[in-house]
């Protein structure tokens, strides 16, 4: 890691979704990150729970320009920019509540921005690059996403389509992508080559994976089971999942909760798998702990799943579809398996194979458990981040 010395101040600046997820803890875990190497570290947090949904064309309108500029959002970034002195500012979600006024509060005061791209968000209106059952990228390179407003990508509806593909729009034009933000994080090579083919600069991108800390150590003890821990949602492949459990019924856990949750509830009804909801985070490390392996079928681009390094870091393998990330995470034969998305058959067959054969698991499962101590704990995720920021403190381009 480079001497840190030269940063001593850091301004996060971050949006909460309306129900919390893997971002926000992504952010509070990189704050105690720093703080733990001796960097100040100041937040100006917004969240998207504080905006009433609009019931008129004036209240729609009003959201709408919020999202594309918003002046009290700029006048809180400007305040605490000059409150601090800080030397970066890290940004992370800024949709819609913070919206990008944000860089340009941060060029005002002479201060250069970090942007981590915890989805697909620049490139996508609705950040998943996902639309009915499939991977989607007709938005790519747009210089406006008419197909996402055309589809109603953004939560079911035209209008916020239009406002999310609007904001996107506006600000590649008018430069601010390209002139307020210094340097971009992406999760994944795959997600910094997909912003790159969306028309964002290379030079600009590093990679920068999620990281997880406290080390909750390797599961002790035999193992049992295949365990899913996530959202229960189309876009997580759990049809292709609830297809694989009728072929190797009562090997598969379920956890979560979400709109296909009736349909995994009768899935456990008939004992095909079991299901006991949605877990805490605690309880969630201490079953893949115990399990022989972690599946996730996912059928999207994945950012940077936590629970594939919580996985890595208990020792367990993973077995996962070969999109996106994914297939740059886990390497097949050596920290987990990969299948191809949406085929609940070739998915069943390496779930009946892994349960089969709990040695060769084990040995996978010990070098995702060298993999998580190489890359994806706190002493090296600080390295990339004091990376990231010294030159733009510095003035680097």
């Amino acid at each position: 890691m480079r001497d840190r010395a030269g940063i001593d101040r850091v301004l996060q600046v971050h949006t909460r979704y309306r129900q919390a997820g893997g971002e926000d803890e992504v952010v509070e875990s990189e704050r105690q990150l720093l703080e733990a190497a001796g960097i100040t570290v100041r937040q100006v947090i917004f969240d998207n729970a504080d905006l009433r949904e609009s019931r008129s064309l004036r209240g729609d309108l009003v959201l709408a320009a919020s999202a594309i500029w918003s002046r009290s959002a700029e006048r809180r970034v400007r305040t605490e920019i000059a409150a601090t002195n800080a030397q970066v500012v890290h940004v992370h979600n800024t949709f819609p509540a913070a919206s990008p006024s944000v860089y340009s509060a941060a060029a005002a005061a002479g201060v250069r921005v970090v942007q981590t791209l915890h989805n697909y968000r620049l490139v996508c209106p609705a950040a998943t690059a996902f639309r009915n059952g499939h991977v989607c990228t007709d938005c790519l390179g747009r210089a406006i996403a008419m197909p996402a407003v055309v589809h109603a990508c953004v939560r079911g509806s035209r209008s916020q389509s239009a406002v999310a593909g609007t904001t996107i729009a506006v600000h590649r034009a008018i430069g601010t992508y390209r002139t307020r933000i210094a340097r971009y994080l992406a999760l994944s090579s795959f997600q910094r080559d997909l912003l790159v083919a969306g028309g964002y600069p290379a030079t600009r991108i590093r990679v920068l994976s999620n990281f997880l800390e406290p080390d909750p150590g390797e599961g002790p003890g035999p193992r049992a089971g295949i365990v899913y821990a996530g959202r229960l949602s189309p876009e997580k492949g759990i049809l292709p999942l609830l297809g694989a459990a009728a072929k190797t019924p009562g090997l598969i856990k379920v956890i979560g909760e979400g709109p296909l949750a009736p349909a995994v509830r009768a899935a456990a009804a008939s004992g095909l798998l079991t299901h006991p909801g949605a877990l805490p985070r605690a309880a969630v490390q201490e079953e893949l702990r115990r399990a022989v392996a972690l599946v996730l079928p996912s059928l999207w681009f994945e950012g940077f799943p936590m629970v594939v390094v919580e996985a890595f870091a208990s020792g367990t393998p993973v077995i996962a579809s070969r999109i996106g990330s994914l297939a740059e995470l886990v390497d097949d034969g050596v920290t987990g398996l990969v299948v191809e998305p949406n085929d609940p058959a070739s998915l069943a067959e390496r779930i009946r194979w892994a349960y089969d054969n709990p040695e060769k698991m084990r040995a996978m499962g010990r070098q995702a458990r060298h993999a998580y101590e190489a890359r994806y704990r706190g002493p090296a995720h600080l390295a990339g981040l004091v990376d990231a920021y010294l030159p733009v403190a510095g003035g680097a381009p």
